[in-house]
């Protein structure tokens, strides 16, 4: 079987463009920083068993609560 170089670039491209969606959707609610969780699994997407390992830490850490100045925008 061959595998066509641009195939897989473009698959890796659009992977990457994937996960950096949902790792920057997740990082929202579970970290502080969620443009580095997002970088991070656009980086990690490179190898996409890796970027799946960190998509399911990111699935089973816990949320942040909130703090006393985002509350009071509310």
């Amino acid at each position: 079987m061959n595998l066509n170089a641009t195939l897989v670039g473009q698959f890796i491209f659009i992977f990457a463009l994937i996960m950096g969606a949902v790792c920057y959707y997740l990082g929202r609610r579970k970290t502080q920083t969620p443009v580095l969780a997002s970088l991070l699994g656009v980086m990690l997407s490179i190898i996409p068993p890796l970027s799946l390992v960190y998509l399911v830490v990111l699935v089973l850490k816990k949320d942040i609560s909130p703090t006393p100045a985002a509350l009071s925008g509310l």
